[in-house]
């Protein structure tokens, strides 16, 4: 209802609503159409096109270079394993590399490390070689064992005597000394009677490689040189019988001190700089722009709420104030955000200064994301593209809370799962496996193995993992899973209906409804799409008439070039 005009002030008050209407349904418009009502370009539009094709360019761009990266550090450590490794046949078993089962074997073990170590230069396929301290000496490989400091054990006469305190010891073999030792080697008779099997805790074989990464070329960029601290342990810490044989290794890359390279591959790289600068000019215009954005939108609601207080004694319900407060653009800042630490990132790595490929991995693939999630925002302005925009929406509180609950006997089922069936199954573990394998079931994957790889040797551990198993997908499939789809199905449901019947009209949509449409440059018809969730209802064809209001002809307000929106108030400086 109109607000009567005071004594004195007849047009400013009374049009007033006139003024914050059209400024809502502006807000409200899609680009296209703000574009025909003012004729203004839709910048952030095109920043956001814009910045999409170059992110996800930079990411392609970064993803081959990364693929090259991992893929050299595994097959390296693959050809380790086979180099160090005696008996290694390719694949790791379990989550060790090789076992030994005899004292023998151990000893061979042993010294086959301390031979091939010897003989890297002679053995090794690929640029890599022993790593020089500063003077340019080679540097040695450590051997370094863990054991209990006294003991004795009689398993005959069920006695033992073990001081739990653990001792460590360390010796230095440098490569000139490894090629001359041998099982039979005095050093190596001494280190076999140092050494106490039920004893030793685990040994520990450090050494540091180098080598260079030349497969980088064919992508013309430079070649990284690559330190690897090689680590090969014997774990003994079960005394079970079972000796396991681990190799790790920690790859370091870095810029090589002395290189030449014939080529584009510098020049690359000066190229692949200046468009990554490129890419934080655009995401810090996208970032400023929708900051913009959000500060208008508040200052906007702002006023609605003043003008509801002021005219109708009411305030503006939550509804209505989400629809100022647009999530997409906080979600496309965020993006804008990661995408600038990424392309940091991703400079510092290519000038050598970084070698954090995984962490600039996740900023750029997460911004990616998101800015690729971000797209559905200028689908929701048509109506029949928003359908999972409002389903999602309008789904969430329902399934939040719903998983909340169900997430409760998830973890029962995890805890359980994990301490029961842990010591005999190997997807039981730990509870992350667990967990993991409890999803893969829900979803119907690998049932019948779950099944089948329990041993059946303790009778009541094997009834119940049936009585376990069969609770589970029972419980979690047929009513968890079906109740969870039920929620998204009824969501859906009613967001066609209020497609069909129209949805519930809030305060905003009441007071939006009383406007006749926006103004536009020139007296023609034109259709206007407006809704609750991101316009889209469609308004009546009207025409805009400043005639009424100003008591001047259209005609001199276009030649003035004042025919765009603005206040009632300027118009008349204007004039």
């Amino acid at each position: 209802m109109p607000v009567e005009a005071a004594e004195g002030t007849p047009v400013r008050l009374h049009l007033r609503p006139e003024n914050l209407r059209d400024d809502l349904k502006y807000y409200f418009m899609s680009p296209c159409e703000k574009y025909r009502a003012r004729g203004q370009i839709p910048w952030k539009l095109a920043v956001q096109i814009l910045k999409i094709i170059m992110i996800t360019t930079q990411l392609i761009l970064f993803g081959l270079n990364n693929q090259l990266v991992v893929s050299y550090k595994e097959e390296n450590t693959m050809a380790l394993k086979n180099l160090f490794l005696k008996g290694y046949g390719g694949v790791d078993e379990d989550d060790y590399c090789v076992a030994v089962y005899t004292q023998h074997d151990v000893y061979e073990s042993l010294f086959y490390v301390l031979d091939q170590y010897s003989q890297l230069d002679r053995l090794s396929t690929g640029p890599i070689s022993y790593a020089e301290d500063e003077d340019g000496r080679l540097l040695p490989l450590v051997v370094c064992k863990e054991y209990y400091k006294r003991g004795t054990v009689k398993p005959s006469e069920e006695a033992y005597d073990i001081d739990a305190e653990l001792e460590t010891g360390e010796g230095v073999e440098s490569v000139a000394a490894a090629k001359h030792t041998t099982c039979f080697s005095p050093p190596a008779v001494k280190l076999k009677a140092s050494f106490c099997l039920f004893r030793l805790v685990n040994l520990k074989m450090t050494f540091q490689l180098k080598g260079i990464n030349l497969q980088t070329v064919r992508s013309r960029e430079l070649p990284d040189c690559y330190s690897f601290y090689v680590t090969i342990t014997f774990d003994n810490q079960c005394h079970s019988g079972k000796v396991k044989l681990f190799l790790d290794t920690d790859a370091q890359s870095y810029a090589c001190r002395d290189w030449k390279i014939s080529g584009t591959a510098q020049k690359n790289t000066h190229y692949l700089l200046l468009f990554d600068g490129f890419v934080i000019l655009v995401c810090l215009t996208s970032a400023v722009l929708c900051t913009r954005s959000i500060v208008l939108a508040v200052k906007l609601l702002q006023r609605f709420s003043r003008f509801f207080h002021e005219n109708y004694n009411r305030k503006v319900c939550e509804d209505d104030q989400r629809e100022f407060l647009n999530g997409w653009y906080l979600l496309v800042i965020l993006s804008d955000l990661l995408a600038i630490v990424g392309s940091i990132l991703k400079m510092e790595i290519q000038a050598k200064s970084l070698t954090s490929y995984d962490v600039c991995s996740i900023f750029l693939g997460t911004s990616t994301l998101l800015v690729w999630v971000g797209v559905i925002r200028y689908l929701g302005y048509f109506q029949k593209y928003n359908v999972l925009i409002l389903t999602m929406r309008a789904a969430f509180p329902k399934v939040l809370r719903f998983c909340c609950c169900a997430g409760m006997i998830y973890l029962g089922y995890t805890f359980c799962g994990w301490i029961v069936l842990g010591p005999y199954h190997e997807k039981f573990e730990g509870l992350s496996r667990v967990a993991e394998c409890l999803f893969s079931l829900v979803n119907g994957d690998d049932m019948f193995t779950t099944f089948a790889q329990l041993k059946d040797k303790n009778t009541l551990v094997w009834l119940f993992s049936r009585t376990y198993l069969y609770s589970f997908i029972s419980l979690f499939i047929y009513m968890v899973l079906s109740l969870f789809i039920a929620l998204i199905t009824d969501a859906y449901e009613t967001i066609k209906n209020y497609q069909r019947d129209g949805f519930p009209l809030t305060d905003l949509q009441k007071f939006l409804r009383e406007q006749k449409d926006f103004p536009v440059v020139e007296e023609t018809d034109v259709h206007v799409q407006q809704s609750l969730f991101c316009c889209c209802q469609r308004y009546d064809e009207i025409k805009f008439n400043l005639y009424v209001h100003t008591q001047q002809s259209p005609e001199r307000l276009q030649l003035t070039g004042f025919v765009r929106f603005c206040h009632y108030e300027d118009i008349l400086a204007a004039l």
